[in-house]
């Protein structure tokens, strides 16, 4: 989409949008490509031991539509919502084609969500059908009876606790399947975001999100696609950075996405992985570069085939930023977004468009600002809000079922981002803070009201605030003050306990790295927890 240009001014200037009448994801990042060449590659899927499965554009269909016919035999039909709780995989991708070309609404779910979060998602969501594995549907088994919309479980690997055998199903379904018409406007996805107050929302996309997509997906690696490019990423694809950044926009290109699910990242694992895959151009988040910046530099011992390399989820930094180009011969470009609104800004060092400190500029086709309380607009180098003018084809169509968190997401016609920052006279914008409560640990941000939730639920938490602390690996960690109910010590042991009881039922990210025990819970007088005070206390 974006045109090519000498500069990054050149390139604003020859920007245009071209949103179709009608568009379909599925259609697009799949059915198009297997027209024009059924055997080019989509996925490389490289396992823990080495082997590789190869999925062609043609296959992607053949299996996608079989997919979309077995949704269909079990009553999924237009706009109902299915949830997708896989780990990195072709499995994914194969679900998310299939639930685009039948009009449903894919509901990504990161597999290292525990019962409670999962719980929560499914009903929020009404979601009708899931499909899964048998990790996931052990967390299913713990909350089956509370997911009342779900009309059907399919699971990878076979039959077992309510769930259908997935794969006798595809062999049995036809791989003949017309996709349904839809528009721009018409919704494909909902991908939840954390929030500073209660649970979760479901921010919810139409299939032109991806189109709002592709300026900024294809930035970092400037000019893209080149022949020969294939991708990797490390990110989670229900998180809406390997999804949205990567897999889709990837595919839409019809590049080669690298697939390979990490237990936990392991840098060595990593540099092995993108020397043996040949991996061109890749988008890693700043903890995971931190992470590896932290052992042996890989330089002179790996060979590697890089030409361009994002980051985006959290501040980089300028020793992150320094190492790559020691590490890896190039400049890491780094941009920003949110799951309601993403890649609106970015850097791109080939197009001059780069200046240390600064997140870049707004990408070619969006309006973005740093505004005040009252919309107006902020003057060179003032802090403010910063905020996307609407409409745009990134932005979501609204929250599900809130239809007041929707309209309090807009000042006028900016949509504000909650994050506090300045741009400068040349238009390069600096993140400074967020005006709310959200954690961002290893690229996720983290509500607060979610932790306390489950926090509350231990049968010896009386009170309970999240916070997130200053960490040099993560960003952020999680931090838990605890007011304890009568009868109940403050011992380690306890501390444990409790960071064990959260992490099994949210997540291993969510979970308190520490737990401190108060005697008393700052608040107002309405009975709002002061995470301020609590903050300020590290």
């Amino acid at each position: 989409m974006l045109p090519d240009a000498k500069d990054f001014d050149e390139l604003n200037r020859q920007f245009r949008w071209k949103i179709p009448a009608q568009y379909n994801i599925g259609v697009d990042v799949c059915d198009r490509w297997a027209d024009a060449d059924p055997s080019r590659l989509a996925i490389l899927h490289v396992h823990p031991d080495g082997g590789e499965d190869r999925v062609t554009f043609g296959a992607l269909r053949e299996s996608s539509n079989r997919l979309a016919n077995v949704l269909r035999a079990h009553g999924i039909t237009r706009g109902d919502r299915v949830a997708i709780f896989l780990p990195q995989s072709p499995d994914v991708a194969v679900a998310h084609v299939a639930i685009y070309k039948l009009a449903a609404v894919a509901l990504p779910i990161a597999v290292l969500f525990g019962h409670d979060a999962l719980s929560y998602r499914l009903q929020n969501s009404g979601a009708r059908a899931l499909l899964t594995n048998a990790a996931g549907l052990a967390k299913l088994s713990q909350i089956r009876n509370e997911a009342t919309d779900l009309a059907c479980v399919l699971s990878v690997d076979g039959p077992g606790d309510g769930a259908v055998d997935l794969t006798n199903e595809l062999t049995r379904a036809s791989s003949q399947f017309t996709p349904e018409i839809t528009t721009p406007d018409d919704p494909a996805m909902m991908i939840y975001t954390s929030g500073t107050t209660g649970q979760p929302k479901g921010a919810l996309h139409g299939h032109r999100v991806l189109l709002g997509h592709l300026p900024g997906a294809e930035l970092p690696y400037y000019p893209f696609p080149q022949p020969g490019d294939n991708i990797w990423t490390p990110a989670d694809w229900a998180w809406a950075g390997g999804l949205l950044d990567v897999l889709l926009p990837s595919l839409h290109h019809g590049v080669t996405v690298i697939a390979r699910k990490f237990d936990k990242f392991d840098p060595e694992e990593a540099y092995a992985l993108m020397q043996k895959a040949g991996v061109r151009t890749a988008f890693i988040p700043p903890t995971a570069l931190r992470m590896m910046r932290a052992g042996p530099n890989p330089a002179g011992r790996y060979d590697f085939k890089l030409r361009a390399m994002g980051s985006g989820g959290e501040s980089l930094g300028v020793e992150a930023l320094e190492w790559g180009r020691a590490a890896f011969g190039l400049t890491i470009n780094e941009f920003y977004g949110q799951t309601e609104c993403n890649l609106m800004i970015g850097a791109c060092a080939q197009l001059g468009n780069m200046r240390v400190g600064t997140m870049g500029k707004a990408v070619p086709g969006h309006t973005v600002a740093v505004i005040g309380p009252d919309g107006a607009v902020r003057k060179p180098g003032e802090i403010g809000q910063i905020a996307v003018k609407a409409p745009d084809p990134v932005m979501f169509l609204e929250y599900w079922k809130r239809p007041e968190a929707t309209r309090d997401k807009f000042i006028g016609d900016w949509m504000t981002t909650g994050d506090q920052g300045t741009m400068d006279e040349d238009g390069y914008l600096t993140f400074i803070g967020r005006d709310d409560d959200v954690i961002t640990s290893s690229g996720f941000r983290i509500g607060p009201g979610e932790i306390e939730d489950c926090l509350i639920g231990h049968p010896a938490v009386a009170l309970a605030a999240a916070v997130g602390k200053p960490d040099a690996l993560r960003t952020e960690i999680v931090k838990a003050f605890i007011v304890l109910k009568p009868g109940h010590a403050a011992t380690p042991e306890l501390a444990t306990e409790i960071q064990t009881f959260v992490k099994t039922r949210l997540s291993g990210h969510e979970y308190p790295r520490e737990v401190a025990f108060i005697d008393d819970m700052p608040m107002t007088t309405t009975g709002k927890v002061i995470r301020r005070l609590l903050r300020e206390r590290d």
